[in-house]
C-alpha cells in the first residue's frame, strides 16, 4: 500500500498549522508531516493541535530527538495520542541533529546506543508492559502506563542514515524515516540495511513501513528553488534528488521511490513555497490520483 504526505515545515510560523491541517483534511490527503526542528515547534504539542483540527488525516511527527526526552515523556505523550485519536497519530524518533542536542546540553557520547535503549523501552510501554532497565541512558524502575494505547497504531518509527543507525531501525523500530537526502538508489541501501538489522533481531515476520521524504516544487521558479534548496543543504551532486514540476514529474517521482522500496512517500516543500495551502491542495488533488495504491 503507497501513501503519500506532504510536511508542514516548522519555518512556517505555528498559527499556520490550522488551515494547512484544514486544508490536507478536505482535500483528502492521507498524511501531513510535523518536525520537532530546534529551536521552532514542538512536536508532540502541533501534532495535538493539527489531529484535534482534522477528522481524518494521519499526523506524523518526524522526528522527535530522544537526547531532549525521558522515555517515560515520550510514551506518555503518545499513548495519549493514539487514544484520544485512534489510528491517526504516527510518531518516528531519532537521534536529533547533534549540533542543536550539544546546544541544549543534551549530546550524547553513543547517540545510537541512547537510540536502541529508547525505542526498545518505548515500543514495550506502549504495548503496556511493565518495564524496569538499567541501560547506559534509559533507567526505569518498575514503570508502565496507566493509560496504554487501546488498539493497534502502528508501531514506532525511527528516523535513519548511517548504516549503523538503518540497521538499528530494522532491529528495534516498527518502521524507519528517511530523509530528503535520500534518492532511489539510497532507498534501496536503506531498505537492504533495515532488513539486515531485522534478520539479526530476529524480526522478519510483519511489515517495516519505510518512509522517505521527497523534496519538491512546482510552480513558478520551481527548478530554481529546487536547485537552491539542493545547493543550501549541499546535495547538489546527488544524482536524481529532488523533484521540480507539474503534477505529472512528481508522481513519476514518487513512483520511482516506491519501486525503490518506500512504502510512504511525503513531499517535502521548498524552505522557500510562496503558498503552503496550494502546496497541500496540489499533493491531494493533482498528485495523489496519479500514483497507484498498489506498489
Amino acid at each position: 500500500m503507497t501513501t503519500l504526505g506532504a510536511v508542514f515545515r516548522p519555518q512556517l510560523a505555528p498559527e499556520r498549522l490550522r488551515s494547512v491541517a484544514r486544508l490536507a483534511d478536505d482535500a483528502g490527503l492521507e498524511e501531513l508531516w510535523l518536525w520537532e526542528d530546534c529551536f521552532r515547534e514542538g512536536g508532540i504539542s502541533t501534532a495535538a493541535a493539527a489531529l484535534a483540527w482534522t477528522e481524518r488525516v494521519r499526523v506524523g511527527v518526524g522526528l522527535l530527538p530522544v537526547p531532549l526526552r525521558n522515555v517515560a515523556i515520550t510514551a506518555m505523550e503518545a499513548a495519549s495520542l493514539h487514544r484520544m485519536f485512534p489510528g491517526r497519530a504516527i510518531l518516528g524518533v531519532g537521534h536529533g541533529v547533534q549540533s542543536w542536542m550539544g546546544q541544549v546540553g543534551a549530546r550524547v557520547e553513543s547517540p545510537v546506543t541512547l537510540l536502541r535503549e529508547h525505542l526498545l523501552a518505548l515500543r514495550a510501554l506502549l504495548s503496556g508492559e511493565r518495564v524496569t532497565v538499567d541501560g547506559r541512558y534509559v533507567k526505569l524502575d518498575d514503570v508502565a502506563l496507566d493509560w496504554p494505547p487501546e488498539v493497534p497504531h502502528g508501531g514506532v518509527l525511527a528516523g535513519a542514515t548511517g548504516p549503523r543507525s538503518l540497521r538499528l531501525t530494522g532491529e528495534a523500530a516498527d518502521g524507519t524515516i528517511l530523509t530528503a537526502s535520500t534518492n532511489a538508489e539510497g532507498v534501496r541501501t536503506a531498505r537492504r540495511l533495515v532488513e539486515e538489522g531485522r534478520a539479526a533481531a530476529g524480526r522478519e515476520a510483519g511489515p517495516h513501513r519505510l518512509v522517505v521524504y521527497l523534496l519538491t516544487a512546482t510552480g513558478p521558479e520551481a527548478a530554481a528553488r529546487l536547485r537552491a534548496e539542493l545547493t543550501a543543504e549541499g546535495d547538489e551532486a546527488v544524482p536524481d534528488l529532488g523533484v521540480a514540476g507539474d503534477a505529472r514529474a512528481v508522481a513519476e517521482a514518487v513512483e520511482r521511490l516506491v519501486e525503490a522500496g518506500a512504502d510512504s512517500v511525503v513531499l517535502q516543500p521548498t524552505a522557500d513555497e510562496p503558498d503552503p495551502e496550494g502546496f497541500v491542495r496540489f499533493a491531494a488533488e493533482e498528485v495523489r490520483p496519479l500514483v497507484p495504491v498498489q506498489r
